[in-house]
């Protein structure tokens, strides 16, 4: 069972455009929202079985030229 996880990401000035599509090229998010407030977009990502979600997230998304910071939340147990 795959890990699900929360991705705010904090752009610089003027790059979110260009982050969101480069998110999209990746093709590995599950759903991706521009919001407001103190980050720029909202991400949900499922981690693969087995794999590390922090080495993962750092390997796949935060390499993107424009990120400036990104804050993780992690899920558990579904309701």
């Amino acid at each position: 069972m795959s890990t699900c996880v929360f991705i705010q990401i904090r752009c610089k000035p003027g790059t979110t455009y260009c982050v969101a599509e480069e998110i999209a090229l990746r093709e590995i998010h599950s759903e991706l929202y521009s919001t407001s407030g103190d980050f720029d977009l909202l991400m949900k990502l499922y981690v693969p079985k087995g794999a590390d979600v922090g080495v993962y997230i750092n390997d796949n998304l935060l390499d993107i030229v424009g990120i400036e910071r990104s804050l993780t939340t992690m899920t558990f147990k579904v309701f």
